[in-house]
């Protein structure tokens, strides 16, 4: 049994529910049924007896473009872990860059940020390269750029929150710095942080890391060193927009792309490309009432 939930535009809904039904007839995987949750009358929630997830999310995208989706080839049920990505998932900036930015180099290491979150390049090297370019610039710049450039993405406190209302252990694990992700994750609610640690001394940047670096393979290691620790029972979920991400969207029960680039929502069991984060909510049938204030 696969369980489809999507959110799409109401006006087109009937419309697109019709053609992507016909998509799936085609293939020999006929709908078994279609509905609305009834708390929560944008999510559409649809039941197939079989089907490769693959292909019915590809379809479903094509008929429902853009939607927030959530393919399943069981019941969803809501996350016991949910570990999350940092840079462009929880926050509306890549850390590095705007980092970058103070040193006169944003447009620099962006194109290199940009390139490794496409899978373009190593991403440790892609690290090393862009940390050893900020040598020398003042530690000062952390704090000011805390302040000025990073912003929560629309609804990621209230996802948090409520999914920590509701006992899930919430991490955040970034290829990006403990000097912004302890604030972003105190800010946010997230209970533990995994991220690299930017090397400092005399006040300055040294251009190199200061322990060993997070890369995908250390964020697929965190899922699965939490949901050894929760135990054979527990549902993980896990989110990203890079290529970094992959290993820990594919290893998570439920992974889902924020906005991603192509190569991660490929990889993804579903996305958001519509709304804003409180999608993740509705998706997970957790009603408005419930939501974190």
């Amino acid at each position: 049994m696969l369980i489809a939930r999507l959110i799409a535009d109401p006006a087109t809904l009937e419309s697109a529910l019709d053609t992507a039904s016909a998509a799936l007839d085609a293939k020999g995987w006929p709908v078994a049924e279609a509905a609305m949750l009834d708390f929560c009358g944008d999510v559409l929630e649809i039941s197939l007896a079989e089907g490769d997830p693959a292909a019915v999310r590809q379809i479903l995208s094509d008929a429902f473009a853009p939607s927030d989706l959530l393919v399943s080839a069981g019941p969803i049920e809501v996350p016991h872990l949910f570990v999350s990505d940092m840079d462009s998932t929880m926050i509306g900036q890549e850390c590095i860059d705007e980092l970058a930015d103070f040193a006169g180099l944003k447009e620099r290491i962006a194109a290199i940020t940009e390139r490794a979150m496409q899978g373009e390049l190593d991403f440790e090297s892609a690290l090393k390269e862009r940390v050893g370019l900020l040598k020398d610039l003042p530690e000062s710049a952390i704090a000011q750029c805390l302040a000025e450039r990073i912003t929560p993405m629309p609804g990621a406190r209230v996802l948090v929150e409520t999914l920590n209302a509701r006992g899930c252990h919430t991490v955040l694990v970034t290829g990006g710095f403990h000097s912004f992700a302890d604030p972003v994750a105190e800010m946010l609610g997230f209970s533990r942080v995994v991220g690299n640690v930017l090397g400092v001394a005399d006040g300055r940047l040294t251009g190199a890391l200061a322990a060993a670096i997070v890369d995908s393979s250390v964020k697929k290691q965190t899922l699965k060193g939490e949901m050894e620790r929760l135990g054979p029972n527990a549902r993980s979920l896990a989110m990203g927009d890079g290529a970094n991400d992959i290993p820990m969207i594919e290893a998570a029960d439920y992974g889902i792309s924020y906005y991603a680039k192509p190569k991660a929502r490929a990889a993804s069991d579903g996305w958001i490309e519509r709304g804003d984060l409180t999608s993740v909510l509705k998706l997970f049938d957790i009603p408005r009432s419930d939501w974190a204030k």
